[in-house]
């Protein structure tokens, strides 16, 4: 296997086989995703208001805060810090690249402010209707039932809010996945600066085997973006592990395994499955999606999917 420069991944939208330099370093003064540092003042539950600029065809932030909806993302919520701060940084990015967006941040758990709490707030302040985006690669338990709940809770608690939810980030089970998405890994490799001949696809894991076949569906894409096997693995909860994944292409004959980190924001399982790989020989491993720009494109897309309002300019 000849060895991809992490710097020659394709670009976007691109299917001629040109090539996108690596992405710059980080800004000084920026969090670890390129967002804002963790401690970043904002805080999990500020709205990120961007006034000005040109506004997008739906979602447009020019209206009056009620007749535009806002974008609440959901994450899952954790005990480690950096995971909040990802999660702001991420809300940071979707709001600057849709200006004038009301877009905050909620958890389902460990991080304040909860999903029910957030959607009170957005009603509080004005606006009517609201696109709530999990922050989730697969449509697992928190998707099917943790979000529903919540929303159902506010119609029966009468608070005058549409909330409506949007679809999960990664594929549908039997779907394929998005380019944006397949973009961002792509643009997180490049910025490792490692040449590599195959990659692993490390994600969190879940006993769901229809979300693990998701999990398989982008791997295969990614795959198939840089020309070189690329093999799902699970740092819980599902095998291959990681490391595993790793040994089994070095012993089908990769010389320099990379890992594509199936994260949104780093955390216990991301430095497990990180570690895993190492151990077993990996040349390279990419940070978690973060703030990437691809991934704020998408979560606006899903965003408009699930609320398509578009108010006059």
């Amino acid at each position: 296997m000849t060895p991809v420069p992490a710097s020659h991944v394709l670009a976007p939208g691109r299917s001629d086989g040109a090539r996108a330099p690596a992405a710059p370093p980080a800004q000084a003064g920026r969090g670890p995703s390129g967002g804002p540092p963790a401690e970043w003042p904002g805080g999990a539950g500020t709205a990120l208001s961007f006034a000005g600029g040109p506004g997008a065809p739906a979602l447009a932030g020019r209206a009056g805060r009620g007749e535009a909806p806002a974008v609440v993302l959901v994450a899952h919520g954790s005990r480690d810090a950096r995971a909040a701060a990802a999660t702001r940084a991420l809300a940071r990015s979707v709001a600057a690249a849709r200006p004038g967006l009301d877009v905050r941040a909620a958890y389902l758990e460990h991080t304040a402010p909860s999903l029910d709490t957030a959607l009170g707030a957005v009603s509080a302040g004005g606006h009517r209707a609201a696109a709530v985006v999990p922050l989730l690669l697969t449509a697992a338990y928190h998707h099917t039932v943790d979000i529903p709940s919540v929303l159902d809770r506010l119609r029966a608690g009468g608070v005058p809010l549409a909330a409506r939810r949007a679809p999960v980030l990664g594929p549908a089970p039997g779907g394929t996945a998005d380019p944006a998405l397949v973009a961002a890994l792509c643009l997180r490799l490049a910025e490792t600066g490692k040449p590599y001949d195959a990659l692993v696809l490390a994600a969190a894991g879940t006993r769901d085997a229809s979300a693990r076949s998701c999990v398989a569906a982008v791997a295969t894409a990614l795959g198939e973006r840089l020309g070189m096997p690329c093999v799902p693995a699970y740092a819980s909860a599902a095998a291959p592990g990681p490391g595993a994944a790793v040994a089994g292409l070095r012993a089908r004959g990769a010389r320099r395994v990379a890992v594509a980190s199936y994260f949104l924001a780093p955390g216990l399982l991301h430095d497990r499955a990180l570690a895993s790989a190492r151990a077993a020989g990996a040349v390279a491993a990419s940070a978690p999606l973060g703030d990437a720009p691809e991934l704020a494109a998408l979560v606006l897309a899903r965003a408009d999917a699930a609320v398509p309002l578009a108010p006059a300019g």
